[in-house]
C-alpha cells in the first residue's frame, strides 16, 4: 500500500500521473507484493476506477488522472494488496463466456468448476439432442453460475436454483435476468435439494468439501469466499451425504447428478452415492489433470 501511495504522490507527478504510469506503478506494487498477474490486475483495477475498457485505456494512455482517480486507484489496490481477489473488487466474475455479478454471499465462480458444466452436457448428449425438454436442479447455487450456464446451452430447458443464503439467491436471479433467462429459471430457499418435489433429468451441484479444520490454511484469496460456501465438515463430505440421501428422489429415471468434487474426493464421493443405491461413472478431470466432476446415475435405485 506505502509503495503505491508514494508512487502515485511523487513530486515529479504533482501536475498529475497519467493513466499508463498509474498502471505501471499498480504493476510495480503488485509484483513486489507476489501477485501471480500484476499486469492483468492492475490493468483491470485501472480500467474499473477510470471508467475505461482495455480499448478506452490505450487512446486515454497519455491523459493525466485528476486526483480523485489517484485516490480511487489507491484505494483498490490497497483491496488487492489485502488478497481480496479482482473479480470481488470488481463485482462480477466471468464463468462460461458469462458475466455473473458476485457478492460477499456467493463464491467466485473458478475455471475448474465449468468442468461440471462439461461433464453434465456430455451425460445430457448421451441421452438425445440438447434442445429437448429438460429440468434441471441447481443445488447450492451461488451465483447460479452452473444453471445459467447449462441453460444457455440447453435452449428448451428450465431450472430451479436452491441455495441457503437469501443473498445468494437473489444474486443468481439478478445474473439469470440480466442474462435474458428469467422465464426459465426458479429460486427456491432451502437445504440442497430439501424442499424440491419434482423429479429432473439433471441435477448438478458445486456443494462445500473444504474439510473445516483446512479452511484457516486455505490460499488468502479463497478465504474471501463465505466460510458457509466452503465448510464441508470435519471430513469434506457433509453435504454430499446430504445430496446422495436426497438424489433417488430427485432424479428421473435415466436422470444424472454431476458435482463438483475436491482433490482426493472422487473415491469415497463415489462410495457414497453407490450406497445409496446411484451409479458413479469414472471422474471428469479438470485441465490440470484433477478428478473435478463426478457423474452419477440413476440406476437401480430410482422408480418411475
Amino acid at each position: 500500500m506505502e509503495i503505491l501511495a508514494q508512487a502515485l504522490r511523487a513530486p515529479r507527478l504533482a501536475s498529475g500521473m497519467t493513466v499508463v504510469e498509474a498502471r505501471r506503478a499498480l504493476t510495480d506494487a503488485f509484483r513486489r507484493a507476489g501477485l501471480d498477474s500484476p499486469e492483468l490486475d492492475a490493468r483491470l483495477l485501472t480500467g474499473h476506477a477510470l471508467g475505461l475498457d482495455h480499448t478506452g485505456l490505450v487512446i486515454e494512455a497519455n491523459r493525466n488522472l485528476r486526483g480523485d482517480e489517484a485516490s480511487q486507484l489507491i484505494a483498490l489496490a490497497a483491496r488487492r494488496l489485502e488478497r481480496e481477489p479482482v473479480a470481488r473488487i470488481l463485482g462480477v466474475k466471468e464463468f462460461w463466456g458469462l458475466p455473473l455479478r458476485i457478492t460477499k454471499s456467493t463464491l467466485v465462480p473458478r475455471p475448474e468448476t465449468e468442468t461440471v458444466v462439461e461433464a453434465a452436457l456430455a451425460a445430457i448428449d448421451q441421452g438425445g439432442p440438447r434442445h429437448r425438454a429438460l429440468r434441471i436442479a441447481d443445488l447450492g447455487t451461488g451465483s447460479g453460475a452452473l444453471l445459467i450456464a447449462l441453460l444457455t446451452e440447453l435452449p428448451n430447458a428450465t431450472g430451479v436454483a436452491t441455495d441457503i443464503s437469501i443473498d445468494a439467491l437473489l444474486a443468481a436471479r439478478d445474473n439469470a435476468r440480466q442474462l435474458m433467462l428469467q422465464s426459465r429459471t426458479h429460486f427456491v430457499a432451502c437445504d440442497f435439494g430439501a424442499a424440491l418435489p419434482q423429479a429432473f433429468d439433471l441435477v448438478v451441484s458445486n456443494p462445500p468439501y473444504i474439510m473445516s479444520g483446512d479452511i484457516a490454511g486455505l490460499a488468502p484469496e479463497v478465504r474471501h469466499d463465505p466460510r458457509r460456501a466452503l465448510d464441508g465438515g470435519t471430513d469434506g463430505l457433509a453435504c454430499y451425504r446430504t445430496i446422495a440421501a436426497q438424489a433417488g428422489r430427485l432424479l428421473k429415471p435415466r436422470g444424472h447428478i454431476v458435482v463438483e468434487l475436491g482433490i482426493g474426493q472422487e473415491a469415497p464421493v463415489a462410495a457414497l452415492f453407490r450406497a445409496a443405491g446411484l451409479a458413479p461413472t469414472p471422474a471428469h478431470t479438470d485441465l490440470s489433470g484433477v478428478p473435478r466432476a463426478l457423474q452419477v446415475g440413476a440406476g437401480l435405485a430410482v422408480a418411475e
